[in-house]
């Protein structure tokens, strides 16, 4: 038996899930419908065709061998129709038929046996004066980036301003600041970049990474609008006072586009269309996947959405398979990202420690800072890693990291546990996850294996510590009465220099002397004990409990995260 079967979008989840069809049904007619006349391209790659790290518009249009996927490739390579620039006005779910209109306004209709809805997802609309404005752009699709990259190789910019501190806001940011050298400002309604993605304290190290690099910040600040002149942007208005700017781009994030979807009577929620396991909405004829639909949250089994190429091209695989007579099934995902910044990196998966409070667990979080190898090994850099933990259960919900980008050490950490976290993986699974070894890749003790074990340590109450935020609120109070007394342990010629700096309120003792200087330390305040990324500060804590010294915290991540984070002592 053959089929019709209609697919609504063709970017990345119809456009992979009529191939996956016609390979397994080939005498079948598959028909892609879309809007714009671009399909199946790479939208994630616009802020690196923008910066000039892809130098053909084309490139995020071709496939690894050189073709570009346009009408021609999909009729002679995958016999697969394609119709862009028709847009699919309404589905008549009755009579199983869309309807649709072409570029030039004509109208007509096409059968459907099966239809697969991937309308992806729309920019967040914003209620604010002035987005008719020139030079006033998303960076959605190709139409943007071809318009953002025009402007900036013709030096028509100077300043460009940035609304939204999330992927894409980061993403272009670096574009426009780092390759053309725009003066670039993010402006972020939030207190943190990447709100709801990382930790407070990893959100400060990757900004401040990005401001070494010429990047400004406007955090906690409202965008109210735009001002222009002659018909071009030249102001962005917030609540605080104005940015000057001839460039802005909108980095709000996305909303699904669920509204044909809506109009039909499929079920809808705030998340997306609302399918199953084997991404069928509630009409079993119709499939929907990629940015359109909502997704189950496989840590907090709560509905999600997750707007991700990657994720939309897996989707668009199982339904290809399903549509063909398969069974796949697509339970849900755990939220891995990354997004490169300069030359380092941000990445997560799971729960940040908030998201996971919100969801009902008891949480906390530990971080460790190790060298990505061995550390006599020449190449060696300094990463960041943060693991979201369940009191009592010991199960992991969820890890972020910072760190250099160039040899991809840490999202390669970040995917070991991502490709566990649906298994609900306990700390001791961390503590001994199997990784391969070799001193110009990881250290003996990864650093993996080293943040399961302080996150044993912190659950078992051998471990008292404070994050980098914390450390400064007790720095800022080492005046006040009852206040902390810090104690260095790093080296002599690495501590004594602060200790000088803060005589009675700093000191340093190598933690190779304390036991026999236990006397300088005073026993009627709080110790915060620091080293260089809190390895010996947890071992003098060890040694100070045993002295009966009960009263200590050490800094999580020592004085490599502070400096990382900008909290000077």
């Amino acid at each position: 038996m053959t089929q019709q079967v209609l697919f609504i979008g063709g970017v990345a989840l119809g456009s992979k899930a009529a191939c996956r069809f016609k390979r397994l049904e080939p005498a079948s007619r598959a028909v892609i419908m879309d809007a714009d006349r671009f399909v199946s391209y790479g939208g994630c790659g616009i802020p690196y065709y923008v910066s000039g790290d892809v130098s053909d518009i084309s490139e995020l249009r071709s496939t690894s061998f050189h073709m570009i996927r346009d009408e021609k490739f999909f009729h002679d390579c995958k016999d697969i129709e394609l119709m862009t620039e028709t847009r699919a006005t309404r589905i008549d779910r009755q009579n199983k038929v869309v309807h649709f209109q072409k570029a030039d306004g004509t109208t007509d209709s096409l059968a459907y046996d099966k239809l697969v809805i991937g309308t992806g997802s729309i920019p967040r609309p914003l209620p604010l004066k002035g987005l008719e404005l020139g030079n006033v752009h998303n960076a959605s699709n190709l139409h943007d980036a071809a318009a953002i990259k025009a402007l900036v190789v013709r030096g028509m910019v100077e300043k460009a301003v940035v609304i939204g501190g999330g992927f894409i806001g980061l993403e272009m940011a670096e574009a426009l600041a780092d390759m053309w050298e725009v003066d670039t400002t993010v402006v972020e309604l939030c207190d943190q970049i990447m709100p709801g993605f990382v930790s407070p304290g990893f959100a400060r190290m990757a900004q401040r990474h990005m401001e070494g690099k010429g990047v400004h910040f406007r955090l906690g600040e409202k965008v109210v609008g735009m001002e222009g002149e002659d018909g071009v942007v030249r102001r962005v208005v917030t609540e605080q006072g104005a940015i000057d700017a001839d460039l802005v781009v909108m980095g709000v994030g996305v909303v699904p586009n669920t509204d044909l979807a809506r109009e039909a009577g499929l079920e809808v929620s705030p998340a997306g269309i609302v399918v199953n396991d084997r991404l069928q909405t509630s009409d079993p004829d119709i499939y929907a996947g990629g940015d359109c639909i909502q997704t189950r949250n496989l840590v907090s089994g709560k509905p999600a959405f997750f707007p991700l190429g990657s994720m939309a091209n897996r989707q668009g695989r199982v339904i290809g398979t399903n549509l063909a007579g398969g069974d796949a099934c697509f339970a849900g995902a755990v939220g891995s990202f990354v997004v490169k910044l300069f030359d380092n990196s941000l990445a997560g998966a799971g729960l940040t420690v908030a998201n996971a409070r919100k969801a009902g667990f008891d949480a906390i979080s530990v971080q460790v800072a190790q060298l990505d190898r061995a550390h006599f090994y020449p190449t060696k850099q300094m990463m960041h890693l943060e693991l979201v933990v369940e009191n009592g259960t010991r199960r992991v919900l969820g890890i972020q990291g910072f760190g250099i980008s160039s040899n991809d050490a840490m999202v390669g950490r970040i995917n070991a546990v991502a490709a566990i976290l649906d298994r609900n993986p306990t700390v001791d699974d961390i503590s001994n996850l199997e990784l391969a070894y070799s001193p110009p890749f990881s250290s003996a003790m990864d650093i993996l294996n080293a943040l399961g074990n302080a996150a044993d340590n912190l659950l078992a109450g051998r471990y008292q510590g404070l994050d980098a935020g914390a450390f400064e609120t007790a720095w800022k109070a080492r005046g006040e009465a009852g206040s902390c007394f810090f104690l260095d342990t790093r080296a002599r010629e690495d501590g004594q220099p602060v200790a000088e700096k803060h005589p009675g309120r700093w000191i340093n003792i190598p933690q190779d002397e304390l036991r026999r200087r236990i006397d300088e330390v005073p026993e009627d305040r709080e110790i915060i004990l620091v080293c260089n990324t809190g390895v010996r500060s947890y071992e003098a804590q060890l040694n100070l409990r045993q002295l009966g010294r009960e009263n200590t915290r050490t800094l999580q991540g020592g004085m490599v995260t502070l400096k990382k984070s900008g909290v000077e002592v």
